[in-house]
């Protein structure tokens, strides 16, 4: 059985309207589906009802490689704001994908093409609800 994730009501429209509005690249499709797998299980709230230490749209986590023990910080954000070398993933990457609605302390895994990888949050360092912040579901 999976873990229950929980996503806010305002990032679920706009990760709806992403999945329903994008023209996918061929490498998207499989992200598009589990996105929209991820969000049909997903226990949906307002805002103001998630718990800090979700993982929402724009949060910044810290991640531990469970394979090397590598620490990287990431931010969650829509596709035409990912920049890897700002350490900004995107919702349709497979660790994206993966992070959105976990929460800290698990484990989150996916498949590469080397094999599996699997990570812990460490911590949520910014959550944008937490912080109160206006404008957070930019288009994608």
């Amino acid at each position: 059985m999976q873990k229950t994730i929980y996503v806010t009501e305002p990032d679920r429209a706009a990760l709806s309207r992403l999945i329903t509005s994008r023209q996918p690249a061929h490498q998207e499709v499989k992200s598009l589906v589990d996105l929209k797998e991820e969000l049909e299980r997903a226990v949906v709230v307002p805002p103001e009802e998630i718990p800090p230490y979700v993982v929402t749209l724009n949060s910044r986590v810290r991640l531990r490689d469970l394979d090397t023990g590598d620490v990287g910080e990431y931010t969650l954000v829509m596709p035409g704001q990912a920049d890897i070398r700002e350490g900004k993933v995107s919702v349709l990457a497979p660790v994206g994908t993966a992070l959105l609605g976990q929460q800290e302390e698990d484990v989150v895994e996916w498949v590469v093409p080397a094999g599996r990888k699997r990570f812990r949050i460490e911590a949520v360092m910014y959550q944008p609800e937490r912080a109160g912040t206006g404008d957070l579901w930019p288009a994608a």
